[in-house]
């Protein structure tokens, strides 16, 4: 069990599995930098996480839902968790907007495997099934939180704590992935990622000067 002081943010799971040094940039350096991506994510977010509720036929939608969990110890909130009807109650099933396609990595099902261990946690009842929405095909994927998936989904959150706790920010490895990211030009993973002495940098500044 975590104390709220040291609660993350449950967006700070998706970040990690992205990529680490991004994490470590946003939650122990503080630091935001925006994009096209980025923005267009925030705008899609905002229609959706307005606090409000509808209800239609056996389904009841919350939106922008306060979510929690002192054993992963995350906060943070829901796009939208739609609440079924069944003949025991109303069954939770969380969904997350995304404004892009679905990823290769796990960081998506991570995040909204989180969201349904805070719901499970919060109201003591078990969470099966939730669903990503993706803006760019217009369609939801369906996510089953299994074992395999919730216990990704426990390490991560550890590890992310662990890395705040450390305070240090992980050295830059530049992939294709980093082109799009709206931080690159904070990381300089192309520049950063190097290990280079001084010595080693005004040589090749020498060098440049004779060609």
């Amino acid at each position: 069990m975590y104390p709220e002081s040291e609660f993350i943010m449950l967006s700070a799971l998706q970040h990690y599995l992205f990529c680490p040094r991004q994490c470590a940039l946003i939650h122990v350096e503080q630091l935001w930098a925006e994009n096209l991506f980025t923005a267009e994510g925030r705008v899609m977010h905002e229609r959706v996480d307005r606090g409000d509720r509808q209800s239609r036929g056996e389904i009841r939608i919350e939106y922008g839902l306060a979510l929690r969990s002192r054993v992963l110890g995350i906060s943070g909130r829901a796009d939208v968790v739609e609440f079924h009807k069944s003949d025991g109650g109303w069954v939770p099933f969380p969904v997350e907007y995304k404004r892009g396609r679905p990823k290769k990595d796990d960081s998506d099902r991570v995040q909204l495997c989180a969201q349904a261990m805070c719901l499970e946690e919060m109201l003591d009842q078990p969470v099966d099934r939730g669903a990503l929405f993706y803006g760019k095909t217009r369609r939801r994927l369906d996510v089953i939180f299994d074992d395999t998936l919730r216990g990704l989904t426990r390490e991560t959150a550890q590890k992310i704590h662990e890395l705040i706790t450390a305070g240090e920010t992980p050295q830059a490895s530049y992939t294709k992935k980093c082109d799009a990211c709206s931080f690159v030009g904070l990381c300089m993973p192309k520049t950063t990622g190097k290990s280079r002495t001084v010595a080693s940098w005004l040589q090749g500044m020498i060098q440049k000067e004779l060609e």
